[in-house]
């Protein structure tokens, strides 16, 4: 008889106890000024600048500039939302994207401050 040896490692687990819904409101500039304003006056930078901190490309927003509906602004609140576990819909997000495309960036701006997950461990032991 041979006798095996089942070791176990430690799973990654990420809790999560935020809200499902945006931490701020589309209109909520007022929240983080200082950003508000890098949008308003320098609105590509700002969005090549929060593009490249979510992970994205740093110059995925600059195709936002062709056209009526900005796809990549859309896009990364869609992908926002789903990371999130943020409720919503893709029509909403089309018209807030279409009509107040540098709030919707300063808005996903203050969502990835305030939902910045770290990765922890739980109940990973020393050997």
């Amino acid at each position: 008889m041979s006798k095996q040896m089942v070791v176990m490692q430690p799973q990654p687990v990420m809790i999560s106890r935020d809200s499902d819904q945006w931490g701020s409101g589309i209109c909520d500039c007022c929240d983080d000024v200082p950003e508000c304003c890098f949008a308003y006056w320098c609105y590509t930078c700002f969005t090549c600048i929060k593009a490249k901190k979510y992970g994205e490309c740093l110059c995925l927003p600059l195709l936002d500039l062709c056209g009526i509906v900005p796809p990549i602004t859309m896009s990364i609140r869609v992908s926002m939302r789903q990371r999130y576990g943020i409720k919503g819909h893709m029509c909403h997000d089309c018209l807030v994207a279409t009509f107040c495309r540098a709030c919707v960036w300063c808005q996903m701006s203050r969502e990835m401050k305030a939902r910045n997950l770290q990765v922890t461990l739980v109940g990973a032991r020393n050997l």
